[in-house]
């Protein structure tokens, strides 16, 4: 079922020149003065109670981490409840190896890791408790041998090619296989009118699709009810930073969306 929803959404590439337009708009817009003079400021630093940071603060030497440092806060507001459970997380793009290394830190010795990297010298990363797999994350035959062969995904980090191409044959891939209450979050976002970026777009506005609504006035705990889309009963939420975007899963499907009203003093207009 979601699966067929998320098909349209390969469409969406040809929102590119109406991004492209929008931030057009926007430039003009923030040229004209509306807002003060920005203030020169720096990237405020992870919190110095992130685990994730001290892993990466303390990497002196061995296996490298490239990472910017606005993203450990991201990383933690989104997989802290993962930890210390049997999670079972994807990483694409795994280069040095290093972050595989942070990534079993971090979550914990229940946490089954998955690397995929393009680069056949990956496999040396390969551990008792980390599984690489060689490809091209764009091969979307490849995603359907991978999810044979490895039985439930949590999370998902792509940090792969940051082709369109590849972003998008990962995301409608993995996406409808997560488990309930994933997360699937894609970095380096470089750009105002990056392509996978007017995609994510397009797939969080059909989060605020309505199929109709039903309305019963006598009963105020069901004024008005709405039947959820496939793509509202599997996604629960879409947030976007500064060059990350993160989808995660709804917990357990969602049948309706249900408006009460409570009270009984009223302004009459």
């Amino acid at each position: 079922m979601f699966r067929k929803a998320t098909r349209p959404f390969r469409r969406l590439a040809s929102a590119a020149p109406q991004i492209r337009s929008f931030w057009g708009g926007y430039s003009n817009w923030r040229r004209s003065r509306i807002w003060p003079a920005r203030a020169e400021s720096k990237s405020p630093p992870a919190s110095s109670s992130n685990d994730l940071m001290k892993f990466f603060e303390a990497r002196k030497e061995g296996r490298g981490i490239w990472k910017w440092q606005h993203y450990f806060d991201i990383y933690d507001r989104h997989f802290s409840r993962f930890r210390g459970t049997d999670v079972h997380v994807v990483e694409i793009g795994i280069y040095s190896g290093g972050s595989l290394e942070m990534w079993k830190g971090y979550f914990g010795p229940n946490a089954r890791i998955y690397g995929v990297d393009i680069q056949p010298a990956c496999q040396a990363y390969a551990d008792e408790s980390v599984k690489v797999f060689i490809a091209d994350q764009k091969d979307r035959s490849f995603w359907k041998r991978f999810k044979t062969d490895v039985p439930q995904v949590d999370i998902v980090i792509d940090d792969g090619g940051h082709q369109f191409e590849q972003q998008v044959a990962s995301f409608e891939e993995l996406l409808p296989y997560m488990r309930p209450g994933g997360v699937y979050l894609c970095e380096d976002l470089h750009a105002a009118a990056s392509r996978f970026a007017g995609y994510i777009y397009g797939f969080a506005s059909n989060l605020n699709a309505s199929q109709g609504w039903e309305r019963d006035f006598k009963n105020r705990e069901r004024w008005l009810s709405c039947k959820a889309t496939a793509l509202q009963s599997a996604v629960r939420s879409v947030h976007l930073y500064p060059f990350v975007t993160v989808v995660e899963k709804t917990d357990a499907p969602v049948d309706e969306f249900v408006s009460s009203r409570h009270g009984t003093l009223w302004t009459p207009f």
